[in-house]
């Protein structure tokens, strides 16, 4: 009785279990019968229509990253054919999420040519989603489904966390691409490319603001564990533990100062005591306040510049009884200091027309770059070209809000560049007058130092306040400057650069006068007036109302008959 009871349990247990299991494999047939979500098609013919109005100029209206506007772009359009997308949060090789690409949509990528989008409704960044999906095969794939990996919320960062990231950040071999300060400049950096043999560029890992994927520790966080397909950025999800990303993750936060570049208008001259020494190099500027200025390319005047390497420059100004003196720092992932450069040599119309540029030398690296960004190809000659800066200010100090024109002056307005070709030991003078317009005017009135360190330029300006050619720099007054930054590397020279805008440089007064003073004078001057006039009325109002009725002064006793 005992053991048919047994053998009945054992029946029914062995049923259970197959019931279990033929429910898990319909369950999961079904799962792989319905395939990815690729939305309706009503949902796929709106994103259609999307595309075709706002992507397809730079994407293609295949999706191969081939639009009318793409060889102007640099980092190029993504070929959206290959399945191949940077910013996910699914495995490195696999295919995005819904999600990640609603979520890419909405954020655009920072300095590159693909914007946001917050003006289309959320119904409108799922369809455009779900029409890209259409482009590539993988997508209706059920084995290429996307899975998340495990993304864990953000512990607080400590400086135990950031020591222990910055032993990681060498030990997995970061500095090789980005360099030992983060700076973009590692030994491997000129010859990355990514996987269709378009140069890359490691990100700089001092100004996250221009992370391609977000600036914030969740989103560091993620690249490190997904990796950047398509590039030479591998993920680390299994190389190292969560904690361990989450040290990495602080460690590269901690290497920029803000989430935000901080960009001004202002550059301020402080006045020092010393005479302006330009062998003592940086050490006079401790004092005076950072300007950051965002380059921009020059895109106006032929040979154009749509994406320059360098993003901005920060500047300092100072100033003595004689001299003012500027440095001007940027970040370069590699110096050219051999080869030449100038504001007016020619650029052969090809080079703007963006042909194919030849992939970089050594080939594709496999080596960590968390943030990598395309750029224009490196000249197959590093040497042919030096790096260079230039300051810009008007020939004369303008008499009205009229300033010349910001490309190098005008027939009308004058400019001085003061320009340094940076394989030259010193800096020289032109005057523009235009781009097609510029003449040599070295008074020897300029002088100037440079310096590179570790990816970054220091270039000093000195020249007198009162010089014997060009506008005369003032205490309390304010003067337009601009900058100009050609890389050699990116074979940048004459109108093919970067720049800035007008901005303005103030000279500060030696002694800022103190309001205290004048606003003490002034209170007691007024006590005075008053205090005046009370007494001239109560004299005169008194003396009136004794005349009134008859009264006499009143006698001293003493003096009484």
């Amino acid at each position: 009785m005992t053991s048919r009871v047994m053998r009945a349990a054992a029946i029914s247990s062995g049923c259970l279990a197959f019931l279990i299991a033929l429910l898990c494999a319909v369950l999961t047939g079904s799962a792989r019968a319905a395939g990815p979500n690729m939305g309706t098609e009503a949902q796929r013919e709106s994103g259609k229509k999307l595309y075709l109005t706002y992507c397809s100029q730079c994407h293609g209206d295949a999706g191969d990253g081939e639009g009318y506007a793409a060889s102007r772009l640099y980092p190029r359009p993504r070929n959206f054919t290959t399945g191949k997308f940077k910013v996910r949060t699914t495995p490195n090789g696999a295919l995005p999420t819904h999600e990640d690409l609603v979520n890419i949509i909405k954020r655009g990528m920072p300095y590159t040519s693909m914007p946001a989008w917050p003006s289309l409704s959320d119904g409108q960044l799922s369809d455009l989603a779900y029409f890209i999906t259409t482009f590539s095969p993988d997508f209706s794939d059920p084995e290429k489904a996307p899975k998340t990996v495990s993304l864990p919320g953000a512990p607080k960062s400590t400086k135990e966390s950031i020591e222990q990231g910055k032993k990681l950040y060498a030990e997995t071999g970061c500095d090789g691409c980005h360099g030992t300060l983060g700076r973009g400049d590692g030994p491997s950096a000129p010859t990355l490319v990514d996987d269709w043999g378009h140069p890359i560029r490691p990100a700089d890992l001092t100004q996250r603001w221009t992370f391609r994927g977000g600036s914030s520790r969740e989103d560091i966080f993620r690249t490190l564990s997904t990796g950047l397909n398509g590039t030479p950025m591998p993920s680390f999800l299994d190389a190292l533990k969560d904690e361990e990303r989450w040290a990495m993750t602080d460690f590269i936060d901690s290497l920029s100062e803000s989430h935000d570049p901080g960009y001004t208008d202002l550059v301020v001259a402080r006045h020092v005591l010393d005479p302006i020494d330009l062998t003592k190099g940086t050490a006079y500027f401790e004092s005076a306040r950072v300007a950051r200025f965002p380059i921009i390319g020059q895109i106006t005047e032929p040979v154009r510049e749509f994406h320059p390497p360098t993003t901005s420059v920060t500047v300092q100004a100072i100033y003595d009884t004689e001299s003012i003196a500027l440095l001007v720092r940027w970040h370069d992932m590699s110096a050219q200091k051999t080869g030449k450069n100038g504001p007016s040599l020619p650029v052969p119309p090809e080079e703007e027309e963006g042909a194919p540029a030849p992939a970089a030398a050594g080939g594709a690296q496999a080596v960590t770059d968390p943030f990598a960004e395309e750029q224009p190809a490196p000249a197959a000659q590093a040497s042919e070209f030096s790096d260079a800066v230039s300051i810009q200010v008007p020939s004369q100090v303008p008499t009205g809000a009229r300033k010349p024109y910001f490309i190098f002056g005008d027939a009308q307005n004058s400019v001085d560049l003061w320009f340094f070709d940076l394989a030259r030991p010193d800096p020289v003078q032109f005057t523009g007058r235009g781009s097609g317009n510029i003449a040599p005017n070295d008074t020897g009135d300029l002088t100037g130092v440079a310096s590179y360190d570790q990816g970054e330029w220091s270039v000093i300006f000195k020249r007198p306040l009162r010089a014997t050619s060009g506008a005369p720099f003032s205490p309390g007054q304010f003067m337009p400057i601009a900058f100009s930054v050609w890389d050699g590397l990116s074979r940048e020279r004459g109108n093919r650069r970067g720049l800035t805008v007008w901005y303005s440089l103030y000279v500060e007064p030696e002694t800022v006068p103190s309001a205290v003073g004048p606003m003490v004078k002034t209170a007691l001057l007024i006590l005075a007036i008053e205090l005046a006039v009370i007494g001239w009325v109560r004299w005169r109002y008194g003396s009136r109302t004794r005349g009134e009725f008859g009264g006499k002064p009143t006698q001293p006793a003493a003096t009484r008959a």
